[in-house]
């Protein structure tokens, strides 16, 4: 089990945006499983609905992406990359996540061609899938990417 701690020595996301709070499995190029627990204390959901707090699936998306960067960076040898979206493919939505869910956030590397590649994440609660798909990205030079202020995954 690595804690946030290792979380943010690989990922350059700090709160509000670090989306994972623990990662539960590793198995480096290939799998990975993080947990993200969902409290109305996150600021979204104030106004994410009102009377009717969802977490939004945009998040559920980029917590899956943070998840599947941790994933193929602690397989790289270079710890100077970020991980950059790509493309969201055959995403759906399942069901609405809400304030005490806890999602499990698995993510599957489906393949990786030098600093491309794709891999299929699914975020589900108690065993019920929330949302799946397919995420593509590509690695790029941490400070390159950083300096152009352009957002790292």
């Amino acid at each position: 089990m690595r804690d946030v701690s290792w979380i943010t020595e690989i990922l350059p996301h700090r709160p509000p945006f670090l989306l994972v709070d623990r990662i539960l499995e590793l198995d480096p190029g290939r799998r990975a499983v993080g947990i993200k627990a969902v409290s109305m204390s996150d600021p979204v959901l104030s106004g994410h609905f009102p009377g009717y707090p969802v977490y939004p699936g945009v998040l559920v998306v980029e917590a899956l992406a943070q998840v599947g960067a941790l994933l193929v960076l602690e397989s790289q040898r270079d710890r100077n990359l970020l991980a950059m979206f790509g493309g969201i493919d055959r995403f759906r939505f399942r069901r609405p996540v809400v304030p005490g869910d806890v999602l499990r956030l698995e993510v599957e590397l489906l393949w990786q061609r030098g600093r491309a590649g794709k891999g299929y994440g699914k975020a589900s609660v108690e065993g019920e899938v929330a949302a799946e798909g397919e995420l593509s990205f590509g690695l790029v030079p941490r400070e390159a990417r950083a300096s152009e202020g352009v957002d790292a995954r």
